[in-house]
């Protein structure tokens, strides 16, 4: 896939979430096959700048290009200085953000309470694209709700302002994140227009990826919450695509494998948060990596309560050496 100049390795995007995709997952899930990573949404008010979450979710330093930042915000004049200033500190694609469904950011007529003012949708993209020569990319969900689905207008708003690419989840405003996504919205978004669309919503595993690129069209998939906890799912995603068994096989991580996974990310929270908001941030991730492993029980209920990073370290450790000796009951 290519987004202006950029050519990605493969098809595969992480989502962006606030308060999840921060730069040590971010740089994680590269590692693990994504080749789209975009941070956390920013506000486009730049009088909001300041906090010290917005200083961290701001720095993409070190990271392989392309950089890609999201941006969410009603105003375009305050989307296109948002705009300006991202990429004057080094961001490469702008992202904006038309699909967040959270009240705080609908209240304030951002996010996805956008896609009910399609006048306004026109002018923020057009001030976007008209601030910066850096690609600006749109995520959308089909519409405010099932009666007001306007997915395909405003797809069709975007590539005439000039944007590069379009993500769409497939579900409306309202549907939040409840229910099941649906792709044929995504299907018909496609099939009108020309530019790059990625599908997101649902696509829990490699097979389900396979099956919305076949169903919709799409260029790419988006993953979110299959990713938390599951950074390696990226890797299956690729290697289900290829169509090779053997990569198949291989691309589920072994034991060893994400006992090296998992002390890496921690070491990484702690060197880019500090110790104490590194141990606070690394319990949801920790409880993340365990849902799905059946002798982390006790493991789990112990190490979200640990204090410091020495002892979340041990006891990362500690698990897995028992689970290496065979003492834990699968």
């Amino acid at each position: 896939m290519q987004i202006g100049p950029y050519k990605f390795a493969n098809n595969l995007a992480l989502a962006p979430m606030a308060g999840v995709t921060d730069k040590p997952f971010r740089q994680l899930c590269r590692r693990m096959g994504a080749a789209m990573v975009a941070g956390e949404m920013i506000s486009a008010d730049t009088r909001l700048w300041k906090t010290k979450k917005t200083q961290l979710r701001l720095d993409h330093s070190g990271e392989p290009e392309p950089r890609i930042v999201q941006i969410a915000g009603g105003d375009p004049a305050m989307i296109a200085e948002a705009t300006r200033l991202n990429v004057e500190r080094g961001a490469q694609i702008i992202d904006i953000n038309m699909g967040c469904p959270a009240k705080k950011v609908c209240n304030k007529a951002a996010g996805s309470a956008l896609l009910r003012d399609e006048d306004n949708v026109q002018r923020i993209l057009e001030a976007a694209v008209g601030a910066t020569d850096a690609p600006v990319t749109l995520k959308i969900r089909t519409g405010w709700s099932q009666q007001e689905k306007n997915c395909v207008r405003i797809a069709e708003i975007a590539q005439q302002a000039g944007i590069a690419a379009l993500a769409v989840h497939g579900r409306t405003r309202a549907c939040r994140f409840g229910g099941e996504a649906e792709y044929d919205s995504i299907a018909e978004v496609k099939r009108e227009i020309s530019i790059p669309v990625i599908a997101n919503g649902d696509i829990v595993d490699a097979h389900k990826a396979r099956e919305v690129l076949q169903r919709t069209g799409a260029d790419g998939v988006m993953i979110g919450r299959a990713a938390q906890g599951s950074p390696w799912v990226f890797r299956e995603i690729a290697a289900c695509l290829s169509n090779n068994a053997k990569n198949i096989e291989q691309a589920a991580p072994t034991v060893a494998e994400l006992r090296d996974i998992m002390l890496a990310h921690l070491e990484s929270l702690y060197r880019f948060y500090g110790e104490a908001t590194g141990v606070r941030v690394a319990r949801k991730h920790l409880g993340w990596y365990c849902k799905n492993r059946k002798d982390a029980g006790n493991y789990r209920a112990e190490v979200v309560r640990a204090e410091s990073a020495r002892d979340q370290v041990q006891m990362t450790e500690n698990y897995f050496n028992d689970v290496s000796r065979g003492v834990l009951a699968h």
